[in-house]
């Protein structure tokens, strides 16, 4: 027989919420065993013949793909990059800020991307460093080329609460991004003015008269983010904010604006010690 969540707590798990499998109950293993793989022996209350049929079964399963959590990024990278096949490389190009060129045949964009360059074709994407990229990044990349935004930016910065649909996100901005940031640079401008530059980032401190720091990212050449920071003080704590272009809507959708910030973030924090 199959096992679902609910057969494998009801019939197989001892139901005592001890939390020596490392979850607050048997219930929430379950799930984890049913739809993520987490291995069954972890329980350790089941008897061994028991267990022995019980792995045949869900290693059956697990091979049909019967109630496995899917693979949401896998997912979109695959949606995005069809997306973009049916587009001409030197529209996506001139939407994108990029330069079309032809290369020993094959048609190509050059992109720029925070402090590199991309090398788009129709069989994959590449960074001219050598870096590897992410799958979330691919996902990402693929889906700024297939949004279909053609503006400029107008200059005009806003916070993310600003733009519509975000209220739900808000509060990922904030433990995601703001706070690791604030937490990581309290105290420590020097380093933040190293790691905002060695990612390609902008001094742009003119612009602003509150914060401490400003500095802008060039992420695409029609997507600039502005990063504010606040140092703590005797009767505040180390504050920051992302500005993001009014025009970023028109060429990325929320959760890829959220993505994007969440990966500043990553960038910024890296090499700190």
């Amino acid at each position: 027989m199959a096992f679902s969540v609910i057969d494998l707590y009801a019939k197989v798990l001892p139901k005592t919420n001890c939390k020596e499998c490392g979850f607050s109950t048997c219930f929430a293993f379950a799930s984890m065993v049913v739809s993520e793989r987490y291995p069954l022996k972890n329980c350790p209350y089941i008897a061994p013949d028991i267990l022995r049929d019980v792995e045949r079964e869900l290693e059956s399963q697990y091979r049909e793909g019967k109630w496995l959590k899917k693979d949401m990024a896998a997912e979109a990278l695959v949606l995005a990059k069809q997306r973009v096949t049916s587009m001409k490389l030197d529209d996506i190009a001139e939407r994108t800020g990029g330069e079309f060129t032809v290369c020993n045949g094959t048609e190509q964009i050059i992109l720029p991307y925070f402090n590199t360059t991309l090398i788009i074709t129709r069989d994959g994407i590449q960074e001219r460093s050598g870096r590897k990229l992410t799958k979330n990044e691919n996902t990402f990349i693929y889906i700024y080329m297939a949004h279909g935004g053609t503006a400029y930016p107008s200059g005009r910065m806003q916070s993310f609460k600003e733009f519509p649909n975000t209220v739900s996100k808000t509060v990922s901005m904030k433990r995601h991004v703001e706070i690791p940031l604030a937490k990581a640079f309290s105290s420590r401008l020097d380093e933040l003015e190293k790691a905002c530059k060695k990612v390609g980032g902008k001094d742009v401190k003119a612009q602003y008269d509150s914060p401490d720091l400003a500095f802008q990212f060039m992420v695409f050449p029609k997507i600039p983010v502005v990063l504010l920071f606040w140092d703590e003080n005797d009767e505040f704590e180390a504050e920051v904010k992302l500005l993001f272009d009014e025009t970023i809507i028109q060429h990325l959708d929320i959760e890829s604006i959220m993505f994007l910030s969440e990966h500043i973030c990553e960038m910024l924090i890296r090499d700190i010690e």
